[in-house]
């Protein structure tokens, strides 16, 4: 076994395992906290950037990954801004959403939280819940208080409160949208918190979601996402050329063990294995990965972070020509709940959602045909793999087939690219933030060490970004209680 030659330098060095957005905002983090340290990212895959990445399709630079920043938490554009991307940074110029209910596309209805209604007008003006539907769920007001005195899945507790029809129709497809998951499993306190906590206090959900979006309200008037000209996917590079990071791709970790005077990981095959000496590691990788390099370590948060399901999903970006969509593609985009037995889950209006995109697809290809327009389709839930067995050609049939049935019109793509996320989207299960701090605990034993990323505490880019912030303050703590120690 050969070991890296540089590790016998004696500033601190701290190594960055996973180089998707919380692994390289963990590493920028630390360039910009502490800039004494020697930063190594070590990633296992050829790129860098995880789901946040960049395709090519009619000869148009798309995301095919995550491709918006929740605005209302502040850290991911706090890093846009930091990483000198914050000239570009774009809002939807189309707005709203739909679902699709019965066959046909329906709007969103207004005061809704995470498809839970406030506005019962609205609701019932949307047609998406039958009347029967409609009828039950005010019943919420006069029923008695559902108890929540530990965590419960979103799904049951909304149906008990507002009947099933709300929840297949309006609370499954936009929790699915995020999580890719189920609503009668995920978690209401990891999920919804601000709602966790008002329905504690308060008997009706419906006054519950009220309060949680009254309290909301003022950043209404502020965009709620944005993202960045030319594609979210272009803030991974951004990061590392502003931070200067060294960035190793193709570097899988294949071990972690604890040193006496710090941390000992083997990089590489295992017919050529590296070591690489480390004083502090945050590891920025997922649940089952992360498991296995601290079964060793911390065998009681490996334990925990091997019960983290994680869902499987592909994107199906599609060029089609702009002239046999006009007037149809209204709004952002649309949901598809499970019980309309479609392959697809959701459209985004790609071309119609981000103005630089549709720009660009108006001057493209033949210009007496209009130019294109980019459509993203996503495919798969959890534990729903069928699906995904498609090959490529056969996934951008289906999609295109459901796309035609809803959207109303031929549709022939003048290009096609299938994204696959394998095990992208970790479930928050009931119990959830019970488990994640049992996690932390079990690291935090170890001085040093930290995790960080979309398994803890939010899917979102912001949060993974909050999650990298705090786990590289966990480890500078570490190095600082260490070197007083050694100068006590």
């Amino acid at each position: 076994m050969t070991a890296w030659a540089e590790d016998v330098a004696s500033e601190p060095h701290v190594v960055v395992v996973g180089a998707g957005i919380a692994g390289l905002a963990a590493a920028y983090r630390l360039h910009e906290a502490a800039p004494a340290c020697r930063v190594t990212v070590l990633e296992g895959s050829p790129s860098v950037g995880g789901k946040l990445a960049l395709g090519e399709v009619g000869g148009l630079a798309v995301d095919v990954g995550a491709e918006q920043l929740l605005l209302r938490r502040p850290d991911a554009l706090e890093l846009v801004h930091a990483v000198g991307l914050g000239g570009e940074v774009v809002h939807p110029a189309a707005t709203g959403a739909g679902v699709l209910a019965r066959g046909r596309l329906r709007r969103l209805p207004p005061g809704q939280l995470m498809g839970i209604p406030t506005d019962l007008r609205g609701l019932a003006a949307s047609g998406i819940v039958s009347l029967p539907g409609l009828a039950r769920v005010p019943l919420d007001r006069l029923l008695p208080r559902t108890a929540v005195t530990d965590d419960v899945a979103i799904g049951r507790y909304v149906a008990a409160r507002l009947g099933r029809e709300v929840v297949d129709r309006l609370v499954e497809p936009l929790l699915g949208g995020v999580y890719a998951g189920h609503a009668d499993e995920l978690s209401l306190d990891a999920a919804l918190p601000q709602l966790s906590g008002a329905v504690r206090v308060e008997r009706s959900l419906l006054r519950g979601a009220s309060q949680v979006l009254g309290s909301t309200s003022p950043s209404q008037a502020r965009p709620v996402f944005g993202s960045v000209r030319g594609g979210l996917g272009r803030l991974p590079g951004a990061i590392v050329r502003a931070g200067g990071l060294r960035v190793r791709t193709s570097a899988m970790v294949r071990e972690l063990r604890r040193t006496p005077d710090g941390w000992r990981l083997v990089v590489g095959s295992a017919r050529d294995p590296e070591a690489v000496r480390a004083d502090a590691v945050v590891l920025a990788v997922p649940g089952a990965p992360a498991a296995r390099l601290l079964q060793p370590v911390a065998p009681e948060a490996a334990l925990e972070l091997g019960t983290i399901e994680y869902a499987s999903v592909a994107v199906v970006t599609l060029a089609l020509p702009l002239a046999s969509l006009r007037g149809r593609l209204r709004g952002t985009g649309f949901l598809v709940p499970p019980v309309e037995g479609r392959t697809i889950k959701a459209a985004t209006y790609a071309s119609s959602k981000w103005s630089w995109l549709g720009e660009a697809g108006s001057a493209a290809g033949d210009p007496s045909r209009g130019g294109v327009a980019v459509v993203r389709a996503s495919v798969g839930r959890h534990r729903e793999v069928g699906d995904l067995q498609h090959s490529d050609d056969e996934l951008v049939r289906l999609a295109v087939d459901d796309l035609v049935n809803i959207l109303g019109t031929p549709l022939h793509p003048v290009d096609a690219l299938v994204t696959r996320w394998g095990g992208g989207l970790p479930q928050y299960t009931v119990g959830h933030l019970e488990r994640v701090a049992r996690i932390r605990r079990s690291v935090a034993e170890h001085p040093g060490l930290a995790v960080c990323g979309a398994a803890y505490d939010g899917l979102g880019v912001p949060a993974c970004v909050a999650s990298a912030r705090a786990a590289v303050d966990r480890v500078l703590l570490g190095l600082s209680a260490r070197k007083e120690a050694r100068h006590g």
